[in-house]
């Protein structure tokens, strides 16, 4: 069944395809990199625009390792969880010092960079440089999980290794990196988690979860909420930070909430994750 179901699926996706930037013909491994740091938590089509800014200034990992981290995190904008500018930053330095400024295609080696997980790691070694691993997204793991083992979606919050290796075995040696994103592609379009357009699936004749009836339903992930959290807070100081050409007076700070016990808590939680670093007595700046 995995090759009958690589080749409709791919089939699919030849013809349904959205353009991304980051999967044109000639994007470097470091240009992927960059765009599933991005894609963490945030819609593709937010990311466009800032992974483009961002390649543009920094084509390779050697130039974003050259600025400061502080800059960074001002060219992430508001694209949110802005520890993933610092975390990529980081990972940058590290494949100048380790790598000589090559991103490396080994998945160990990937792994071994700040901030780059199992997913990220097998994401680049595959859409970066053809490597046949399996890539496991939420969407990916749920068309498997529906597709395969007839449920609504995959048991456990992190992939298994079991269910590795049952990923693996219906990667195809030849295209892997086709197969990988035709997949990821058919969970974020058709084969959702709130809404799954079945009738247009072009599996869902083979699918064991719709000929089961689709037992459980589609579920949806808790949509998280923004407005009067403290992330809304850290959003707000951050953005009066990355305006400023250098160190900011606290009570410009002060202006942004009227909470003063959650703005204190705010700031502290970013001054702890080194997103903002202290310039002298009641002076704030992003990191140096």
């Amino acid at each position: 069944m995995a090759s009958s179901f690589t080749a409709t699926v791919t089939a699919w996706y030849a013809a349904n395809a959205r353009d991304l930037p980051w999967r044109a013909p000639g994007v470097s491994a470091w240009g992927v990199l960059v765009s599933e740091v991005m894609l963490q938590q945030t819609p593709a089509t937010r990311v466009i625009p800032s992974w483009e800014q961002w390649l543009a200034r920094w084509p390779t990992p050697a130039a974003l390792a050259a600025d400061s981290p502080g800059e960074a995190v001002r060219a992430w904008g508001r694209l949110g969880y802005p520890r993933r500018a610092l975390r990529l930053h980081e990972a940058a330095v590290a494949i100048v010092d380790r790598h000589g400024g090559a991103v490396p295609a080994d998945v160990d080696e990937l792994r071994a960079l700040p901030g780059i997980g199992s997913y990220t790691a097998a994401a680049v070694a595959t859409f970066g440089f053809g490597a046949r691993q399996a890539v496991l997204d939420t969407n990916v793991r749920r068309v498997y999980a529906r597709a395969f083992d007839g449920v609504a979606d995959a048991r456990t919050s992190a992939p298994t290794t079991a269910e590795r290796e049952a990923a693996l075995a219906r990667v195809p040696a030849a295209s892997p990196a086709v197969h990988s994103v035709a997949v990821m592609e058919l969970g974020a379009l058709v084969c959702t988690a709130r809404a799954p357009a079945c009738e247009r699936c072009p599996v869902s004749s083979t699918c064991a979860w719709f000929r089961a009836g689709r037992p459980g339903g589609g579920r949806a992930r808790p949509v998280q909420a923004y407005a009067g959290t403290d992330r809304q807070v850290r959003g707000r100081l951050l953005a009066v930070l990355r305006a400023a050409t250098g160190a900011v007076d606290r009570p410009e700070l002060d202006a942004v909430w009227d909470d003063d016990a959650q703005r204190e808590r705010a700031l502290a939680g970013l001054l702890a994750d080194g997103l903002v670093q202290s310039a002298g007595p009641g002076r704030y700046r992003l990191p140096a």
